[in-house]
């Protein structure tokens, strides 16, 4: 998470949407950087509205703008796929080397996820608390230029995010019955991305 206080704005860190790069990018221009634990790092838009947002308003009287991107939904599962098949993580419970992605996406919409597959959803790190605000402006992970064009516009600087934790190369053939089943289970991810800019 990136918070630049003059321009009230906060960067939130949605998992597998170059937020490490954005991080590298970002870090000495920002005014306050959370990159450990992981929960502050990528703390979701309810916890940052209910900690962080709080405080502002009661310390500063001020609103910060929170930024975010999302990925293409398919995309983003294909990105922690290949994410978790490093070689570091051979033999860890998280591993996917052995996995086809079929077999991935049917292990993330079971009712029990095993290791490898038990992580949140895009519309969930999005969802406002209900008596809070949500996402003010929020990007398509694929649209790098518009977030690029937006952010050295409201900084006022240049920004060259470098390529960080670059996943290995697989293939994400998913059987047509499986992206059904995906796309009708996580309807919400979808029209979220829709949504984005």
């Amino acid at each position: 998470m990136l918070v630049f206080f003059e321009e009230r704005l906060v960067l939130l860190s949605a998992p597998k949407t170059a937020s490490t790069a954005y991080q590298a990018a970002l870090s000495d221009r920002a005014d306050l950087v959370v990159t450990n634990p992981p929960e502050l790092k990528h703390l979701t838009v309810r916890r940052f509205d209910r900690f962080f947002q709080n405080m502002f308003r009661k310390m500063f009287d001020a609103e910060m703008e929170v930024m975010g991107i999302v990925r293409e939904p398919i995309d983003w599962l294909g990105s922690w796929y290949r994410y978790r098949s490093r070689a570091e993580l051979i033999g860890h419970p998280n591993a996917t080397h052995d996995l086809s992605f079929d077999a991935f996406v049917r292990a993330y919409l079971s009712p029990r996820r095993p290791a490898f597959a038990d992580f949140g959803t895009q519309a969930a790190f999005f969802q406002p608390r209900s008596n809070g605000a949500g996402v003010t402006h929020l990007f398509r992970y694929e649209s790098q230029d518009k977030i690029l064009a937006f952010l050295q516009e409201r900084l006022r600087c240049e920004i060259n995010p470098p390529r960080l934790n670059v996943s290995p190369k697989r293939t994400l053939d998913l059987s047509d019955d499986m992206r059904k089943r995906y796309m009708a289970v996580h309807s919400d991810d979808f029209r979220l991305h829709d949504s984005a800019q």
